[in-house]
């Protein structure tokens, strides 16, 4: 009989195995799939978080945002914007103001940010997707047209169905310091509401998009710029877009991607992310300290058997390997179930939407998730060393039982 036939029939076949150690054998092993299944399903749903805000900003905002890096407007010529044109990956550039102005329709009064923006912006954009109602334009037969936030429209109290009202827009000039303010110190222009899109609370109580030309009379901002909208063509490079750009625009100019657009918002999604990972692989942990107990408990039960073992010739690195494995084998067969019904329920998430957000004015309508299996990967890296940490012990003060004390 060799030393692992010997271990599995002492094991298995013992009369005396304790009924409680199996059953605290279970409990480690649920303890273990269900923090494992938390994992997964949390971490998965801040995936699906991070993707909805992608997406909703990515019909507002260009795949290339080019901003001058200290001031707030610059100029930039008609053969740099040739040069740009020509980068390849470069499907257009669209040039744009922005500014806070007062708009004024008929009682009501707000301040927005206005968007002025050439009519390149008209071939790449995706507002059409999120339209309340209208269609997207800027100049027709003469008349100025502005595209508005559902939020602006509200506070407003605009009327799509009247042609005949329009909103006037206020910005005041430059004037000398010292002088009093008048009726001409205030640029005043008019523009027809063209459509209303809902994107999110903080575009759609906020943006009001009309023509550069307009932006630029109203705000006497002449040939400067507050920005570049850039967009990609298919099957575009960003890291040689971006070489293409700091070529033509050389230094002093912050080029950013739709990521680092909203940077702070995602990085915040990011921490949150982080901490939750980090307080629910504390969880999974103290739910794995069921592993240490029973294994200690073992070792308690099986001294004799450790012992008949030194007598067959084991040393204490096998005794030490033999618990790590029963630990390993309790927290694995816990990992697998609950990484398992992890990536079922966020299948079915994503598939059925399962559970729904409860908000009629949500952006999505069930709960966002998206399964991503480096997570997966993660959880159960983190698995592994905590079964490592609680097995250890046990396993060290097994491999150091004096046979001499416990041998018939």
């Amino acid at each position: 009989m060799n030393v692992s036939s010997f271990i599995a029939k002492r094991y298995f076949t013992a009369k005396k195995s304790n009924n409680f150690i199996q059953v605290l054998s279970w409990v480690s092993m649920i303890g273990v799939a269900i923090g494992t299944m938390a994992l997964v399903i949390v971490l998965s749903v801040f995936n699906g978080l991070q993707h909805v805000l992608r997406t909703v900003y990515g019909t507002f905002d260009p795949d290339l945002k080019v901003e001058i890096a200290e001031g707030k407007n610059f100029r930039i010529s008609e053969d740099e914007l040739n040069a740009i044109r020509a980068i390849d990956g470069v499907a257009g550039v669209a040039q744009v103001i922005e500014e806070n102005v007062v708009f004024s329709y008929q009682e009501s009064q707000t301040v927005v940010r206005i968007k002025g923006i050439s009519n390149e912006f008209l071939a790449h954009n995706q507002l059409d997707t999120v339209l309340v109602t209208g269609r997207v334009r800027f100049e027709e037969r003469g008349k100025d047209f502005a595209v508005m936030g559902i939020g602006v429209a509200y506070k407003l109290g605009v009327l799509m169905e009247s042609n005949s009202l329009e909103i006037e827009a206020i910005y005041p000039r430059k004037i000398r310091p010292g002088a009093l303010m008048s009726a001409n110190s205030l640029n005043r222009k008019r523009v027809f509401p063209a459509a209303i899109f809902q994107v999110e609370q903080s575009f759609d109580e906020k943006y009001v998009m009309t023509s550069l030309d307009f932006a630029s009379d109203l705000t006497n901002f002449g040939d400067k710029r507050t920005s570049l909208e850039v967009y990609y063509a298919e099957g575009a490079s960003e890291s040689r877009v971006r070489a293409g750009l700091n070529q033509v625009l050389g230094a002093g100019f912050n080029i950013l991607n739709g990521d680092e657009q909203h940077a702070d918002l995602l990085r915040a999604v990011k921490i949150e992310k982080l901490f939750v990972y980090i307080a629910l692989s504390f969880i999974t942990a103290i739910a794995s300290f069921n592993i240490f107990f029973c294994l200690s408990m073992l070792a308690i039960e099986k001294r004799k058997d450790v012992s008949v073992l030194f007598a067959f010739g084991a040393d204490q690195k096998l005794i030490k390997r033999i618990f790590l494995k029963q630990g390993g084998i309790i927290a694995l067969t816990g990992a697998i179930f609950g990484i398992g019904l992890g990536v079922v329920i966020c299948w079915l998430q994503e598939t059925y939407g399962l559970i729904s957000m409860g908000m009629s004015s949500s952006l999505v309508q069930a709960y966002p998730v998206k399964l991503v299996w480096s997570d997966v990967a993660l959880v159960g890296l983190s698995i592994a060393i905590i079964t490592v940490l609680t097995s250890y012990r046990p396993a060290l003060l097994a491999s150091r039982i004096e046979p001499i004390k416990y041998l018939d």
